[in-house]
C-alpha cells in the first residue's frame, strides 16, 4: 500500500520536472529589434587634431586616407560600430600589409602601433616626427583590398601614398592574414596615446555567455534524475 501511494505522488512531480526542466520550453516572444549602438563618427578637424574615419560610407578605406600632419598634432580613428571589426596598424612602405614589428637583430627596436581588431572605439596616435606613418586594417581581405592610409607621405617620387596603396592592391588575396589580436600603444614616426577606447569586437562574445535559465534547466535536469531513482528505489523494495 505504502509502495503504491508514494509512487502515485512522486510520479506528477517527475512529469512535471520532465516537463518544465529537462528541456527547452515554448519560447517566449522577445522583440527582434536591435538595441541601439553608439557609433563614434569622425567630427571635424580642430587645432592639434585631425580626425579619420574607418570604413567611410560602408567602403573599406580610411577617410581621409592620406593626410599632412605637423609635429604634435593628435590623429584620431574611429571606428564604427557592428559585427565586423577593423584595425588601424602600424606597416611599412615596403610592406604595406604587415605589421611593423622589432627588427630581427635589434629587439629593442621601436614597434609599430596597433589598435586591434575593434568596433565603435576611437584610437588616436601623436606625430612624434615629420617622417611618413604607413598603416593598414589587419581583418583578413582588407589591406589586400586597398584599405590602408598615410600621414605625412611624399608627395612626389616613388613612395607617395598611391605608390603605397598600389602595391597592397597587387598583394590582393596573397595579403597577410593575422588571426591573433593585439594592441600595441608603441609607434614608431606616430605613438598611440593609449588603447582603443572600447576593447568592443576584439575577443569572443561566446565566452562565459551562460544565463540564470541555462542554470535553471541544469538543476532541473538533476532533480529528475534524482526523481526518477526515487521512483525506481520504492518499486523495487
Amino acid at each position: 500500500m505504502f509502495t503504491k501511494t508514494a509512487v502515485a505522488f512522486l510520479l506528477p512531480v517527475l512529469a512535471a520536472a520532465q516537463q518544465y526542466g529537462g528541456g527547452p520550453g515554448p519560447s517566449t516572444p522577445t522583440s527582434t529589434t536591435p538595441a541601439a549602438v553608439s557609433v563614434p563618427s569622425a567630427p571635424a578637424d580642430s587645432t592639434g587634431q585631425m580626425n579619420v574615419d574607418v570604413t567611410f560610407n560602408g567602403a573599406f578605406v580610411f577617410h581621409p586616407a592620406n593626410i599632412s600632419a605637423p609635429v604634435g598634432t593628435l590623429v584620431s580613428f574611429f571606428f564604427p560600430g557592428g559585427s565586423l571589426a577593423h584595425s588601424v596598424t602600424q606597416s611599412t612602405f615596403a610592406a604595406p600589409c604587415t605589421y611593423l614589428a622589432a627588427n630581427s637583430s635589434n629587439s629593442s627596436s621601436p614597434v609599430g602601433f596597433d589598435s586591434g581588431l575593434v568596433t565603435a572605439s576611437t584610437f588616436t596616435i601623436n606625430v612624434t616626427d615629420t617622417q611618413p606613418i604607413w598603416f593598414h586594417c589587419k581583418q583578413v581581405t582588407h589591406c589586400g583590398s586597398g584599405m590602408v592610409g598615410s600621414i605625412n607621405a611624399p608627395t612626389t617620387g616613388t613612395n607617395t601614398f598611391d605608390a603605397f596603396q598600389a602595391a597592397a592592391v597587387a598583394l590582393g588575396g596573397n595579403a597577410p592574414n593575422v588571426s591573433r589580436v593585439q594592441r600595441l600603444i608603441g609607434g614608431v614616426h606616430g605613438v598611440a596615446t593609449a588603447a582603443p577606447s572600447s576593447d568592443a569586437g576584439s575577443t569572443s562574445s561566446g565566452s562565459g555567455s551562460g544565463s540564470a535559465s541555462d542554470a535553471t534547466k541544469v538543476v532541473a535536469s538533476a532533480g529528475v534524475a534524482f526523481l526518477s531513482a526515487a521512483v525506481a528505489m520504492i518499486m523495487f523494495a
